[in-house]
């Protein structure tokens, strides 16, 4: 597997920032005294966010996995690389769904716009991530030449995400400010995915 093995631990590598963009919603200042209708906001978004938080970062895993076992078959690479994707895309529009049907974050200025950044940002990712998709399942397993290079190309366009990945974390950033960011801060779950992130990037 010498032609695949080097390009997947190059796709698993440029995948690794993926669960990054997430853990931008996660606020550290604690606001008594926020507004109640958006600490409710609040509370619907977060809710969202923990259950695609493990599913980005399952399949992150997954592949780094894959990539690692030196063992692994074309048509096990496309399998976990396939279902990889899918889940990613599945999460991003997941959590876009969540915060789009939030709506705007009451009583704060720019808050429609803000919030539909965020939403046009995570639908972005989640269609690149189900094209990332399509590429992987249309990938020749029986040629190892032709699906190296084809994995190839599959890496090099999941490395161009990272700069979705940051306009995502930009606008979610956008969006928690103020008022925002206190009320998110108190949410449970947001807090629950804040202090995960914080014990992988120790321990990575």
């Amino acid at each position: 597997m010498e032609g695949t093995d080097p390009v997947n631990k190059k796709l698993a590598a440029a995948l690794s920032g993926g669960a990054v963009l997430i853990v931008a919603l996660s606020g550290c200042s604690e606001n008594k005294g926020t507004d109640p209708k958006l600490i409710a906001w609040a509370k619907t978004v977060c809710d969202a966010v923990p259950a695609q938080d493990a599913k980005i970062k399952s399949a992150n895993e997954a592949i780094a996995q894959t990539a690692s076992d030196t063992t692994s078959s074309p048509a096990t690479i496309q399998k976990t690389d396939s279902q990889a994707f899918q889940d990613m895309s599945d999460g991003y529009k997941a959590l876009a769904t969540a915060i789009n049907g939030a709506g705007a974050p009451p009583g704060v200025d720019d808050g429609a716009k803000r919030q539909q950044d965020v939403v046009k940002n995570l639908n972005s990712l989640s269609a690149s991530y189900a094209g990332l998709k399509k590429k992987v399942d249309a990938l020749d397993t029986k040629d190892q030449a032709k699906f190296a290079t084809g994995l190839h190309d599959v890496a090099s366009q999941m490395a161009d995400l990272e700069t979705q990945n940051k306009s995502g974390t930009a606008a979610l950033q956008a969006l928690e400010q103020g008022e925002v960011k206190d009320a998110i801060a108190e949410q449970a779950s947001c807090k629950k995915v804040s202090a995960t992130a914080s014990a992988s990037s120790t321990t990575s």
